[in-house]
């Protein structure tokens, strides 16, 4: 089995076949290294911490996670709308972590980093001899496998020599930036918790990365142009609504453009799988990025451990079920937290104050998103 890329999902796949002995594999990484300097945070229901587990996910230092009890829901100026309890979809061996993405890769790593992993990977070019997928590499080295996996993120390079059709990315009009914060920064918020805050054309998440509880502040703004070296005027707009935030933003900034995968395609050749943002890039709305990567990549092990018959259309059936519903429900959230009518939010503040509070609703629209 040939896995190209060592992201989240690649190296979750890989842990899976590592502890199960069964198949020969290895991770092909572009890069020359890891980025395990990365201090940006993810967080990880408890459909993915279940996962995890299973790899031994509770030897990573509990200095190096956190488990906030609450998101805490306000406007932009910082007056809080309510709060969703996260205990609710907890169990004793897996609750919802946040943790810096770097903390992950670093245990995800540790048992295949010398022996399945090949740094400096490119494909050049790919055939099938025998029923078998022959991969050539730019440096002249080659791998013939039973199967390949791209799990090289939404701009998958793999898909490009296995697919016809194309399902380029699409770019939302929105950009990322994010930041660690130290301190709240003058914010009235609860370091203790996820604070999300719904601005006109914007929205802020920050929440704890360890025990430290150093904070990581995601915005996300709407705008029709990615332009890295303009950063601070985009992020006027959301100053301009509340200007305590300004603090927030002085620290270092990384940014990047949200893209999202417009189609969910299956694979045409039975050899090959997408898993992770290869198979379907998600919007940030749910904070379900790297929980499907996890997700994605445990139910493609499955069905090759049980070397179940028609793998790729059972594969295709059950992710792609499972994508459209998460998309669905982030998609929803992306236009909920935007609103840029001050009418149409406090009717939205008004909604949101009765329906968190109702079971039905909470283990309908997010139930099965996090229990899975």
């Amino acid at each position: 089995i040939a896995i190209i890329g060592s992201g989240i999902a690649g190296l979750t796949l890989a842990n899976f076949l590592f502890k199960d002995k069964k198949h020969d594999f290895m991770v092909y990484e572009k890069n020359e290294s890891l980025p395990l300097e990365e201090g940006y945070g993810i967080q990880l229901s408890t459909n993915s911490i279940t996962i995890l587990n299973k790899i031994n996910f509770s030897k990573v230092n509990r200095e190096k996670i956190y488990h906030p009890n609450d998101i805490d829901i306000y406007n932009i100026q910082n007056k809080k709308i309510c709060d969703l309890n996260l205990n609710q979809f907890n169990s004793n061996e897996s609750k919802y972590t946040t943790l810096q993405r770097s903390t992950l890769i670093e245990f995800l790593k540790d048992d295949i980093y010398t022996q399945h992993i090949r740094f400096g990977k490119r494909i050049k070019e790919v055939s099938e001899i025998k029923g078998k997928v022959l991969i050539k590499f730019d440096d002249n080295t080659n791998d013939l496998v039973d199967y390949v996996i791209g799990a090289d993120g939404i701009f998958s390079n793999t898909r490009t020599f296995f697919e016809k059709k194309k399902n380029n990315p699409v770019f939302k009009n929105a950009i990322a930036i994010r930041t660690i914060l130290k301190s709240t920064k003058g914010l009235a918020i609860n370091q203790s918790n996820v604070s999300l805050m719904m601005g006109k054309n914007c929205h802020l998440v920050i929440y704890p990365i360890n025990k430290n509880k150093d904070l990581n502040l995601v915005c996300i703004v709407r705008h029709r142009k990615y332009d890295p070296d303009n950063i601070k005027s985009i992020l006027d707009k959301v100053v301009k609504q509340n200007p305590n935030l300004a603090k927030a933003f002085e620290e270092d900034l990384k940014s990047w453009p949200l893209y999202v995968t417009p189609k969910i395609l299956p694979s045409t050749n039975s050899k090959v799988f997408y898993i992770g943002d290869a198979f379907n890039g998600f919007l940030p709305t749910l904070a379900q990025g790297a929980g499907q990567s996890i997700e994605s990549a445990y139910e493609l092990f499955n069905l090759i451990k049980e070397e179940r018959g028609d793998i790729q259309n059972i594969y295709f059936q059950k992710r792609s079920q499972r994508a459209k519903k998460i998309r669905k429900r982030s998609n929803i959230n992306f236009f909920i937290f935007h609103l840029s009518s001050k009418f149409m939010q406090w009717i939205r503040n008004l909604f949101m104050k009765f329906l968190i509070k109702r079971k039905s609703f909470i283990n309908s629209y997010l139930g099965p998103v996090y229990r899975n």
